[in-house]
């Protein structure tokens, strides 16, 4: 039998998402090595994980490097993959925000032609032009994007937000919410055909654990 590779994001997402493989009777002692491999087997199910970065996931999903992939929906709304997102597994719980100065709390419309600073581009400039109907000028950001409204590079930010201890160190406060973000399986549209029986047994062990957990 072929391997049923799965693309998983380095870091608590993999741990987290081991779990339930864990749980669906797929082993993989390697994971359990603090000097891991990118490549990890369960040679008795056939199963082949690949652990790279997060924005990379959903490319090895779409073109077809790996079947499944487990990577945060922050990614997927970025990335913009052209693939079957199937399951929301619920852990790694956050939001899309708009956060800033609290003094634009009730003024945030009152600013025109904004300057964004997010690390999310595509996600800023969807919410703004297509939720928002305006325009703004994005400003891409790899490090602390926090930083950007505090030296006058941007008004305002588009960031991840989880418990807001970040931004109120830095005395900004979330101004609008965009979406409730978490972790996503997703699956190549090839491989749903030609790997459907193992595919779907694996979606439906995944749902009765999240049933279980109360998701």
């Amino acid at each position: 039998m072929e391997y049923l590779n799965v693309a998983l994001a380095k870091g608590r997402l993999a741990d987290l998402s081991m779990d339930f493989f864990e749980k669906s009777g797929i082993h993989c002692p390697e994971f359990d090595n603090p000097e891991r491999k990118l490549i990890l087997f369960d040679e008795t199910k056939t199963v082949r994980f690949f652990l790279g970065k997060p924005s990379d996931i959903p490319t090895f999903v779409e073109y077809g490097a790996a079947d499944i992939g487990i990577v945060g929906k922050d990614t997927l709304l970025e990335e913009h993959r052209d693939l079957y997102e199937v399951l929301d597994l619920g852990f790694g719980a956050c939001k899309f925000s708009v956060a800033g100065p609290p003094e634009l709390k009730d003024s945030l419309d009152s600013i025109h032609r904004k300057k964004v600073a997010t690390k999310y581009p595509h996600v800023a400039q969807e919410y703004f032009r297509e939720e928002k109907k305006e325009r703004v000028e994005i400003i891409k950001i790899n490090g602390s994007v926090e930083l950007a409204p505090l030296v006058g590079l941007a008004d305002v930010i588009v960031d991840i937000v989880q418990s807001g201890a970040t931004l109120d160190a830095n005395g900004l406060v979330v101004l609008e919410d965009i979406c409730p973000i978490s972790a996503r399986m997703v699956v190549n549209k090839v491989s749903m055909k030609t790997k459907n029986d193992r595919i779907i047994q694996l979606i439906e062990s995944f749902k009765e654990q999240l049933l279980k957990r109360g998701n």
